[in-house]
């Protein structure tokens, strides 16, 4: 998996920036884009905890390009923090009473706005393949989710590490070139509303 970013930092720790920037940019508009936002998210819970808490999301972090391995020698591109929201919300929402997003961590005025018990900072890595030869959309896909948690007065409390997995054959993805994307993002939010439930901690 190779982000813009990433290759913008590779490319000013070598020296080559003009060059690695270009190949970069080029390596994008070559990949064919997807959108892995989930249709399937957690619903609100009924035993709910009391607490509001806040995620971390900034303008960058939406649009932070990741590219990974689709089909037949391609590549696919999408923003994984930009399609990933709406689970994340979800999944916070189905365990608390009140969600809101702050972009960033270090906005005393908006966490104090938000009265948040947490903060959730969540990092995004991903994978992708197919062992198609003739399509280029991916048939399996990872998604791999660390999320560091914060109380009220930014010392962390927790980190919790969980996954999605999500597969998809010709038949299902024909119309939907990134259901196995979509599959591992909903599975994902789906184990962080597990994964939160389980730590006493943030109760």
């Amino acid at each position: 998996m190779m982000t813009i970013s990433n290759g913008f930092a590779f490319a000013r720790r070598t020296g080559h920036v003009l060059f690695v920037g270009i190949a970069t940019v080029l390596l994008a508009a070559c990949a064919h884009p997807i959108s892995i936002e989930p249709k399937n998210v957690p619903e609100r819970g009924t035993d709910l905890s009391p607490k509001k808490v806040a995620y971390v999301m900034s303008s960058a972090d939406r649009q932070k390009q990741y590219i990974s391995e689709g089909g037949g020698g391609d590549r696919v591109t999408y923003y994984p923090y930009r399609d990933f929201e709406r689970g994340l919300r979800a999944a916070l929402f189905s365990v608390y009473a009140d969600v809101t997003a702050v972009a960033s961590s270090s906005d005393k005025a908006a966490l104090r706005d938000a009265n948040a018990a947490y903060i959730f900072i969540p990092e995004i890595t991903t994978s992708s393949s197919s062992p198609s030869a003739l399509t280029w959309p991916p048939t399996n896909f990872g998604f791999y989710l660390s999320v560091d948690v914060l109380d009220a007065g930014t010392l962390p409390i927790a980190k919790l590490r969980v996954s999605g997995n999500g597969t998809a054959e010709w038949g299902e993805f024909k119309h939907d070139f990134g259901l196995a994307g979509r599959r591992a993002v909903e599975d994902a939010a789906r184990a962080l509303v597990d994964e939160i439930r389980r730590n006493e901690r943030l109760r």
